[in-house]
Protein backbone atom coordinates (compact mmCIF):
# COMPACT_ATOMS: atom_id res chain seq x y z
CA UNK A 1 0.00 0.00 0.00
CA UNK A 2 1.36 3.40 -0.99
CA UNK A 3 0.95 6.21 1.54
CA UNK A 4 0.94 9.70 0.12
CA UNK A 5 2.66 12.47 2.04
CA UNK A 6 0.62 15.62 2.71
CA UNK A 7 1.37 18.52 0.39
CA UNK A 8 2.39 21.94 1.61
CA UNK A 9 3.73 22.83 5.01
CA UNK A 10 4.33 20.02 7.48
CA UNK A 11 2.73 20.30 10.90
CA UNK A 12 4.95 20.37 13.95
CA UNK A 13 4.60 17.91 16.83
CA UNK A 14 2.51 20.36 18.87
CA UNK A 15 -0.02 20.82 16.06
CA UNK A 16 -0.27 17.06 15.49
CA UNK A 17 -0.86 16.48 19.20
CA UNK A 18 -3.49 19.22 19.30
CA UNK A 19 -5.31 17.50 16.44
CA UNK A 20 -5.08 14.10 18.09
CA UNK A 21 -6.45 15.38 21.40
CA UNK A 22 -9.28 17.33 19.77
CA UNK A 23 -10.57 14.38 17.78
CA UNK A 24 -9.93 11.83 20.53
CA UNK A 25 -12.29 13.73 22.83
CA UNK A 26 -16.05 13.81 23.05
CA UNK A 27 -17.92 14.15 19.76
CA UNK A 28 -21.69 14.41 19.92
CA UNK A 29 -24.44 14.70 17.34
CA UNK A 30 -26.28 17.94 18.06
CA UNK A 31 -28.72 18.66 15.23
CA UNK A 32 -29.99 17.79 11.76
CA UNK A 33 -31.56 20.56 9.72
CA UNK A 34 -33.41 20.51 6.42
CA UNK A 35 -34.48 24.17 6.50
CA UNK A 36 -33.04 27.45 7.75
CA UNK A 37 -35.24 27.79 10.89
CA UNK A 38 -34.05 24.33 12.00
CA UNK A 39 -30.37 25.36 12.06
CA UNK A 40 -28.92 25.29 15.58
CA UNK A 41 -27.94 28.69 17.04
CA UNK A 42 -24.45 29.92 16.32
CA UNK A 43 -22.04 29.50 19.20
CA UNK A 44 -18.86 27.53 18.72
CA UNK A 45 -16.56 28.22 15.79
CA UNK A 46 -17.56 25.82 13.00
CA UNK A 47 -15.93 24.05 10.09
CA UNK A 48 -17.88 22.11 7.51
CA UNK A 49 -17.41 19.50 4.81
CA UNK A 50 -18.95 19.97 1.38
CA UNK A 51 -18.70 17.96 -1.82
CA UNK A 52 -20.56 16.10 -4.52
CA UNK A 53 -22.62 13.03 -3.66
CA UNK A 54 -20.55 9.97 -2.80
CA UNK A 55 -17.28 11.95 -2.55
CA UNK A 56 -16.64 10.45 0.86
CA UNK A 57 -17.70 13.19 3.31
CA UNK A 58 -19.18 10.84 5.89
CA UNK A 59 -16.21 8.47 5.59
CA UNK A 60 -13.81 11.36 6.18
CA UNK A 61 -15.74 12.56 9.26
CA UNK A 62 -15.63 9.01 10.61
CA UNK A 63 -11.89 8.71 9.90
CA UNK A 64 -11.08 12.04 11.54
CA UNK A 65 -13.01 11.19 14.70
CA UNK A 66 -12.04 7.52 14.78
CA UNK A 67 -15.71 6.56 15.05
CA UNK A 68 -17.02 4.22 12.40
CA UNK A 69 -20.68 5.15 12.59
CA UNK A 70 -20.60 8.80 13.63
CA UNK A 71 -21.59 10.05 10.19
CA UNK A 72 -23.72 7.71 8.13
CA UNK A 73 -22.06 6.34 5.04
CA UNK A 74 -23.95 4.99 2.07
CA UNK A 75 -23.21 3.44 -1.29
CA UNK A 76 -26.19 5.35 -2.68
CA UNK A 77 -25.29 8.95 -3.61
CA UNK A 78 -27.50 11.66 -2.20
CA UNK A 79 -28.71 9.87 0.92
CA UNK A 80 -27.62 12.68 3.26
CA UNK A 81 -30.30 15.31 2.69
CA UNK A 82 -29.83 17.36 5.82
CA UNK A 83 -27.11 19.47 7.39
CA UNK A 84 -25.72 17.30 10.18
CA UNK A 85 -24.12 19.09 13.16
CA UNK A 86 -21.64 17.66 15.66
CA UNK A 87 -20.06 19.18 18.78
CA UNK A 88 -16.38 18.35 19.18
CA UNK A 89 -15.68 18.58 22.90
CA UNK A 90 -17.47 21.95 23.20
CA UNK A 91 -14.53 23.43 21.33
CA UNK A 92 -15.54 23.18 17.67
CA UNK A 93 -18.68 22.62 15.63
CA UNK A 94 -18.42 20.18 12.75
CA UNK A 95 -20.99 20.20 9.95
CA UNK A 96 -21.59 17.53 7.29
CA UNK A 97 -23.41 19.10 4.32
CA UNK A 98 -25.68 17.33 1.82
CA UNK A 99 -23.90 16.16 -1.31
CA UNK A 100 -24.60 17.79 -4.64
CA UNK A 101 -24.98 16.24 -8.09
CA UNK A 102 -26.28 12.87 -9.28
CA UNK A 103 -28.51 12.27 -6.27
CA UNK A 104 -31.17 9.59 -6.72
CA UNK A 105 -33.94 11.79 -5.35
CA UNK A 106 -36.81 13.85 -6.75
CA UNK A 107 -35.64 17.03 -8.47
CA UNK A 108 -37.61 19.24 -6.06
CA UNK A 109 -35.84 17.62 -3.09
CA UNK A 110 -32.44 18.18 -4.69
CA UNK A 111 -33.26 21.83 -5.37
CA UNK A 112 -34.48 22.34 -1.80
CA UNK A 113 -31.36 21.04 -0.08
CA UNK A 114 -29.05 22.66 -2.62
CA UNK A 115 -30.71 26.00 -1.84
CA UNK A 116 -30.38 25.34 1.90
CA UNK A 117 -26.68 24.50 1.55
CA UNK A 118 -26.02 27.68 -0.42
CA UNK A 119 -27.84 29.82 2.15
CA UNK A 120 -25.89 28.18 4.97
CA UNK A 121 -22.53 28.69 3.28
CA UNK A 122 -23.22 32.32 2.46
CA UNK A 123 -24.72 33.41 5.78
CA UNK A 124 -23.24 31.44 8.70
CA UNK A 125 -21.02 33.89 10.60
CA UNK A 126 -19.64 31.17 12.90
CA UNK A 127 -18.29 29.25 9.92
CA UNK A 128 -14.48 29.44 9.96
CA UNK A 129 -13.64 27.28 6.96
CA UNK A 130 -15.31 25.06 4.40
CA UNK A 131 -13.43 21.93 3.41
CA UNK A 132 -14.45 21.17 -0.15
CA UNK A 133 -13.99 17.48 -0.86
CA UNK A 134 -13.03 16.40 -4.38
CA UNK A 135 -12.81 12.78 -5.51
CA UNK A 136 -9.20 12.25 -6.63
CA UNK A 137 -10.43 9.95 -9.41
CA UNK A 138 -12.64 12.68 -10.90
CA UNK A 139 -10.87 15.95 -10.22
CA UNK A 140 -12.69 19.29 -10.06
CA UNK A 141 -16.14 19.07 -11.63
CA UNK A 142 -18.82 21.58 -12.58
CA UNK A 143 -20.58 21.38 -9.20
CA UNK A 144 -17.26 21.91 -7.40
CA UNK A 145 -16.53 24.98 -9.52
CA UNK A 146 -19.95 26.45 -8.71
CA UNK A 147 -19.39 26.03 -4.96
CA UNK A 148 -15.90 27.55 -5.26
CA UNK A 149 -17.42 30.58 -6.97
CA UNK A 150 -20.16 30.87 -4.34
CA UNK A 151 -17.61 30.74 -1.51
CA UNK A 152 -15.44 33.36 -3.21
CA UNK A 153 -18.46 35.66 -3.68
CA UNK A 154 -19.53 35.14 -0.05
CA UNK A 155 -15.96 35.71 1.25
CA UNK A 156 -16.02 32.33 3.02
CA UNK A 157 -12.60 30.75 3.53
CA UNK A 158 -12.35 27.30 1.97
CA UNK A 159 -9.79 24.59 1.34
CA UNK A 160 -9.74 21.74 -1.17
CA UNK A 161 -9.44 18.17 0.11
CA UNK A 162 -8.79 15.31 -2.30
CA UNK A 163 -10.44 12.09 -1.14
CA UNK A 164 -9.85 8.45 -2.09
CA UNK A 165 -6.19 9.16 -2.90
CA UNK A 166 -5.38 5.47 -2.38
CA UNK A 167 -7.42 4.61 -5.49
CA UNK A 168 -4.83 6.21 -7.78
CA UNK A 169 -1.26 5.30 -8.64
CA UNK A 170 1.32 7.93 -7.55
CA UNK A 171 1.81 9.35 -11.07
CA UNK A 172 -1.92 9.78 -11.65
CA UNK A 173 -2.41 11.27 -8.20
CA UNK A 174 0.39 13.77 -8.74
CA UNK A 175 -1.25 14.87 -11.98
CA UNK A 176 -4.64 15.49 -10.36
CA UNK A 177 -2.95 17.24 -7.43
CA UNK A 178 -1.19 19.68 -9.75
CA UNK A 179 -4.40 20.34 -11.70
CA UNK A 180 -6.39 20.91 -8.51
CA UNK A 181 -3.73 23.22 -7.06
CA UNK A 182 -3.77 25.25 -10.27
CA UNK A 183 -7.55 25.64 -9.99
CA UNK A 184 -7.40 26.54 -6.31
CA UNK A 185 -4.80 29.23 -7.03
CA UNK A 186 -7.34 31.13 -9.16
CA UNK A 187 -9.82 31.57 -6.28
CA UNK A 188 -9.56 34.49 -3.88
CA UNK A 189 -11.16 32.81 -0.82
CA UNK A 190 -9.18 29.57 -1.13
CA UNK A 191 -6.60 28.42 1.40
CA UNK A 192 -3.46 27.69 -0.67
CA UNK A 193 -2.67 24.22 0.69
CA UNK A 194 -4.24 21.12 -0.90
CA UNK A 195 -5.07 18.32 1.52
CA UNK A 196 -4.68 14.80 0.09
CA UNK A 197 -6.51 12.08 2.03
CA UNK A 198 -7.68 8.52 2.08
CA UNK A 199 -10.22 7.60 4.75
CA UNK A 200 -9.62 3.92 4.08
CA UNK A 201 -5.80 3.97 4.18
CA UNK A 202 -5.54 6.79 6.72
CA UNK A 203 -3.44 8.98 4.45
CA UNK A 204 -3.47 12.69 5.33
CA UNK A 205 -5.89 12.24 8.26
CA UNK A 206 -3.42 13.25 11.00
CA UNK A 207 -2.35 16.28 8.96
CA UNK A 208 -5.95 17.42 8.44
CA UNK A 209 -6.75 16.89 12.14
CA UNK A 210 -3.85 19.13 13.14
CA UNK A 211 -4.94 21.84 10.72
CA UNK A 212 -8.57 21.75 11.90
CA UNK A 213 -7.46 21.97 15.55
CA UNK A 214 -6.27 25.48 14.81
CA UNK A 215 -9.91 26.61 14.58
CA UNK A 216 -10.99 25.10 17.92
CA UNK A 217 -11.51 27.08 21.10
CA UNK A 218 -8.38 26.71 23.21
CA UNK A 219 -8.68 25.30 26.71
Amino acid sequence: MVHHAPRGQELDAEQREAGRLLFAGQCDFTAAANNMPALPPMGLPEICFAGRSNVGKSSLVNALTGRRMLARTSQTPGRTRQLIFFDLGQRLGLVDLPGYGYASAPKTDIEAWTKLTRKFLAGRQSLQRVFLLIDARRGVGKGDSEIMKLLDESAVSWAAVLTKADKLKPEALEKVCRATEATVATHVAAYPELFVTSSQAGDGIEHLRGHIAGFALQK
